[in-house]
């Protein structure tokens, strides 16, 4: 473990978000400066910037190599300004430790990592996750399996996440597009798609949800990326659903780092005649939840999706209490609001979209809690209704 003696510098720069994108690149793409070392040497130092201006003799203290050193006296230049310019597109997004749109709850992980590269749709990042992972040569029904979670699972609000890998991953993600967004963790760079078989795929992702990397444009896939992109997975999410996988699949890797994060982790049985099964099977054993429907998700999740959406509620009300009367319900705000949209006859969802300027996803979300809660009540068709 780093351990920094006492300076005077750590005590004249304590706010991280002061720093310059460009320092924090120089930091992180150093040789062997990960998430940790990144972490210690930014707590310790107090940013970004005051890594970069310590003198080598501070540095050599901490035991940091002679090529680290060298990177962070000398950064390379071209490299960062390149990061730079594929950040000015308009769906390119670099979210540092220190911005408001990183995910909340990966801060939570032992090694976040300090700069997220995505493409998409950011905002995504922070909303309620599902994991979806499995074997990449899953059986048709396995496939259908998958597909069928995914779909429902996105159609009532929550953003399936996976690996964009074949298999298992790629039909979560086309499933959950079809009714809802996604969000692909890669373990290449934002601008690569691995593998070239779901350049579509990608394609669609970066319109109805997000692509998002810890590693830097230009970075190509390496067998070691793979599974430290498992633990953004199961970290970016409320639980891990794992359809079909052998038992030395690398989807039970990404299972139990979210059961070491304090996910969920939730696994569909299959035939004991199929090998692709005794992952799942091996997964129930060690405490995996056995599923079969994805309402017992939900039931599962509903006390986190109460409280994210609860936390986004008191946002949403210091906005509006200047401009609007507080409903009277004992519902939040923003869930009163929509329970008198829905008014006395089944509406869908385009229907309230349109009475409330609500965002389709926003909607979704609360009336999954409120279907669980007893509210309201979903009917065939899609529509919905206030509960008898």
């Amino acid at each position: 473990m780093l351990r920094l003696p006492p300076d005077p510098v750590a005590s004249r720069a304590r706010d991280w978000a002061s720093a310059p994108i460009g320092d924090w690149l120089a930091l992180i793409l150093a040789p062997r400066v990960g998430p940790r070392t990144f972490a210690r040497l930014v707590e310790g130092f107090g940013s970004p910037s005051a890594v970069l201006a310590a003198g080598e003799a501070r540095l050599e203290q901490l035991g940091l190599k002679p090529e680290t050193i060298a990177a962070l006296r000398r950064p390379d230049q071209a490299l960062i300004d390149g990061i730079l310019t594929w950040a000015e597109h308009p769906d390119a997004h670099l979210i540092t430790l220190a911005d408001p749109r990183y995910p909340p709850l990966l801060t939570e992980i032992a090694d976040p990592p300090p700069v997220l590269y995505a493409r998409g749709d950011a905002s995504l990042l922070s909303e309620p996750q599902i994991a979806i992972v499995g074997t990449r040569n899953p059986t048709s029904g396995g496939t259908e399996i998958t597909a069928d979670f995914a779909r429902r699972l996105a159609g009532q609000g929550l953003i399936v996440t996976s690996g964009l890998a074949i298999g298992i991953d790629g039909a979560a993600h086309a499933a959950a597009l079809e009714t809802g967004h996604s969000i692909a963790v890669l373990g290449t760079g934002p601008d690569r798609v691995y593998p070239a078989v779901h350049r579509d795929l990608a394609r669609r992702l970066v319109e109805r949800g997000v692509m998002v990397s810890e590693l830097p444009p230009g970075r190509g896939p390496l067998a070691s990326s793979f599974p430290r992109r498992n633990r953004l997975i199961s970290g970016l999410s409320l639980g891990v659903l794992v359809t079909e996988a052998a038992l030395k699949s690398g989807s039970l890797i990404t299972a139990r780092l979210a059961l070491e994060q304090g996910r969920e982790v939730f696994a569909v049985p299959g035939s004991i005649r199929n090998p692709l099964s005794r992952g799942c099977h091996a997964l129930i054993r060690e405490g995996a939840k056995l599923v079969e429907e994805s309402e017992e998700i939900l039931v599962e999740l509903a006390p986190q999706l109460h409280a994210a959406l609860a936390e986004s509620d008191r946002s949403a009300a210091v906005d509006r209490a200047a401009a609007a009367p507080a409903p009277a319900s004992s519902l939040p705000p923003e869930q009163a609001q929509l329970l008198e949209a829905i008014g006395h006859d089944p509406v869908n969802l385009d229907t309230l979209t349109e009475r409330t300027g609500l965002a389709v996803e926003r909607i979704s979300s609360m009336l999954l809690l409120m279907e669980l809660e007893g509210h309201v009540s979903c009917l065939p068709g899609g529509r919905y209704a206030r509960a008898p």
